[in-house]
C-alpha cells in the first residue's frame, strides 16, 4: 500500500504529491530518465505516451507527447535545470530547447527521491507561474492524474 503525505506546506502557486514507494530511489530515477520506461507509466491511462525524447542533463531538452483515447495528442516540451542522479530532477516548460523561451511558461517541476531504507519518499512539487495557472492545473485533474501516474510508476518499478 502506498502512503500519501498531505502535510507538506505549499504556496498558493504550488501543487504537491508525495508518496512512499516500495522501491529504491535508483529505480524511480531510471523510470523518469529512460525514455522506454517513461513511456510505460507517464500518462494516466487510458492516455498513452508514444513519444519521450529525453536529454537528461542541465540544459538538456525533453519532448513528451501524451495521446488521448480519441487520438488527440498533447506535446510537452521543456528543459532540465538540475539533475542529481537518484536524488533530484528539476525541469521547466519555461524553455523549450536550447534555452529558447516558451510562448507561455506554466510550471517548474521539482522531483525528489529520498531513500527510506529500501523505499523512496517520492515528491513531485509543481510550481506554477501564477495562481491562475495552479488553479488551471488543479482543474485539469492534477491530484487524480499525477496520483494515478504515481500508482503506474510504482507498479513499473516493482518489476525492474
Amino acid at each position: 500500500m502506498t502512503a500519501v503525505d498531505t502535510n507538506i506546506p505549499v504556496s498558493d502557486r504550488d501543487l504537491v504529491l508525495t508518496r512512499i514507494i516500495d522501491a529504491p530511489p535508483e529505480k524511480l530515477f531510471r523510470a523518469w530518465t529512460e525514455p522506454e520506461l517513461l513511456k510505460q507509466w507517464f500518462a494516466p491511462l487510458p492516455y498513452t505516451t508514444p513519444v519521450a525524447e529525453l536529454d537528461v542533463r542541465p540544459g538538456g531538452a525533453n519532448l513528451i507527447v501524451m495521446r488521448g483515447p480519441d487520438g488527440g495528442e498533447m506535446s510537452n516540451r521543456g528543459v532540465y535545470l538540475e539533475v542529481t542522479p537518484n536524488e533530484r530532477i528539476v525541469f521547466t516548460n519555461a524553455y523549450t530547447k536550447a534555452w529558447e523561451p516558451s510562448e507561455k511558461p506554466f510550471m517548474t517541476v521539482i522531483l525528489t527521491f529520498e531513500d527510506q531504507g529500501g523505499k523512496t519518499r517520492y515528491t513531485a512539487l509543481v510550481r506554477h507561474w501564477t495562481v491562475a495557472d495552479r488553479e488551471t492545473h488543479e482543474k485539469m485533474g492534477f491530484h487524480n492524474g499525477w496520483g494515478q501516474c504515481a500508482d503506474q510508476l510504482e507498479a513499473l518499478v516493482a518489476k525492474l
